[in-house]
């Protein structure tokens, strides 16, 4: 067994999860093992946002603004590899986890393999066309010609990486599946760290701007993605120890069955994350109407909610694998009790750290420029206090979709997500930016009564504040009552593992 260092974070985490269990919100046992399994995870987050958040300031610092927007108009292209990716792995860890805990190590290989296919099959087309049209792209979204062309400049060389990023989710959520969130945040973290330093040389040794950001994230999701493949080949990475399992490269990666099965859940989780991908695209050319002042405020505003929202990528993992687990045995109670646990688990963790966030936004704001006045800092602290209030719902939903996504019951996060944004979010945004005007039509035929017009005057940048709020309450409202159903119970029968043959 490897001896792990204790860290900061899972006793904070921790003991959050034993005080709830004093007042019976949890148990406590299911408290600590939760907590085992989401503080890597969490960590992992931290790694790769606070990544995000350097790239974005280091770029910030050394080009301006303008470059902020650009990387800022480039990033939901660069999502689509999370989309991809993170759909195909939503399959990937609902079929490793039951598998897992039924013990049926025999079929883990061959589910691994058909994700690694599926994804590269999805997204080398991507990369191809981000190469070709990256301007084009980017003038989507923006008129601003010094936002375009440096937006243009990071997306044709990061969209190398789309690939790699990818495959790394997969064998993430493979670990975390196998009851193992460890090994993916020492790898993960690692590469997140590796990027930060590749970064600060490209971008300020060798003065590359916007194209040694992106360099610097194609080449760390390529030694990630390198270390996972020789891990699970071969069984165990030098200080790791033994995995549960080794992955024969050299077998089928096209199994009629598995491949259904990763398709028929993951392409729900994959339009859930496409659904905020793409809504990603009209909310930035929203926020371009207010100026590139308030664009690179919104930039930062989100790479910040990206660092308060790693909770969840813990929670709602640990609530794919150990309900996911307890169904593989046909504990359909204990994977119940399991959800809502974390749940409440999960809520709490987001009130402290949207807390603290909020005590200290302004000077996290002003790490991002080397000169203020250059930045509307008023606005983008309005910002990360809308958000520090909204990302506490991310609680309910990252934990309730995390068992969802455990019994194959993809649909719905997908419908919560979709409702939220393109429903509430992006028309609220919208009406604060440009507001709405519909004439009035004319009279009733016949009755000659007269049909009023419609005018909603704009109510400026509280739209960009509602629109965080709308985002996160309406998935979670919605994630919660599906899982209240119960219904993902009965649906869960149908992928556990005895009912999928092997040719692994």
């Amino acid at each position: 067994m490897v001896s792990r260092p204790p860290n900061p974070i899972r006793l904070c985490i921790l003991w959050i999860g034993l005080a709830l269990a004093s007042v019976g919100l949890i148990e406590a046992e299911r408290a600590r093992r939760t907590a085992d399994l989401a503080w890597p995870r969490i960590v992992t987050g931290l790694a790769r946002m606070s990544k995000n958040a350097v790239d974005v300031a280091m770029v910030g610092i050394a080009v301006g603004p303008a470059a902020i927007a650009g990387v800022g108009f480039a990033s939901p292209f660069w999502g689509l590899a999370f989309t991809i990716g993170g759909g195909v792995a939503g399959g990937t860890i609902a079929l490793v986890s039951q598998r897992y805990g039924a013990e049926a190590f025999d079929q883990l290989g061959q589910a691994i393999r058909s994700s690694a296919l599926l994804v590269v099959l999805l997204s080398v087309p991507i990369t191809a066309v981000f190469w070709a049209y990256p301007t084009e792209l980017i003038s989507l979204l923006s008129s601003d010609p010094e936002a375009i062309d440096l937006g243009a400049t990071y997306l044709r060389i990061v969209g190398f990486g789309i690939p790699f990023a990818g495959l790394n989710l997969i064998g993430s959520r493979t670990f975390v599946g196998m009851d193992d969130a460890w090994t993916p945040m020492v790898v993960r973290a690692g590469g997140a760290i590796a990027n930060i330093v590749l970064n600060a040389v490209l971008i300020f040794g060798f003065d590359m701007g916007v194209a040694g950001a992106a360099m610097g994230t194609v080449l760390s999701n390529v030694v990630v993605t390198a270390t996972f493949a020789t891990g699970l080949a071969a069984g165990r990475l030098p200080g790791m120890g033994p995995f549960p399992v080794s992955v024969d490269p050299l077998g089928s990666y096209v199994h009629a069955g598995t491949v259904r099965d990763l398709t028929t859940i993951g392409l729900p989780v994959m339009g859930t994350k496409l659904v905020w991908t793409v809504a990603e695209f009209p909310m930035l050319a929203i926020v371009d109407v207010f100026g590139s002042d308030t664009v690179a405020a919104y930039v930062i505003a989100r790479r910040i909610w990206g660092l308060m929202n790693t909770p969840g990528w813990g929670f709602g993992l640990a609530a794919s694998s150990l309900v996911g687990q307890e169904l593989g045995t046909g504990d359909e109670r204990g994977a119940e009790q399991y959800g809502r646990e974390i749940v409440r688990f999960s809520v709490a963790v987001y009130l402290v750290s949207a807390a603290i966030v909020a005590v200290f936004a302004e000077p996290i704001v002003l790490a991002f420029t080397n000169d203020p006045a250059e930045l509307s800092v008023p606005t983008a602290v309005s910002l990360v206090h809308a958000a520090c209030v909204a990302v506490v719902l991310q609680g309910v939903y990252t934990g309730a979709a995390g068992a969802l996504k455990a019994s194959g019951d993809t649909r719905w996060p997908f419908y919560g997500q979709l409702l939220g944004m393109f429903g509430l979010a992006i028309p609220i945004a919208y009406l604060g930016a440009v507001g709405l005007s519909i004439p009035s039509p004319g009279t009733i035929p016949l009755l000659g009564v007269a049909v009023p017009g419609i005018s909603i005057p704009a109510f400026g940048i509280a739209g960009l504040y509602l629109a965080f709020v709308a985002e996160t309450a309406t998935p979670a409202v919605i994630n919660y009552y599906r899982f209240a159903t119960g219904r993902w119970k009965v649906i869960s029968r149908g992928y556990r593992p005895e009912t999928t043959p092997s040719d692994d």
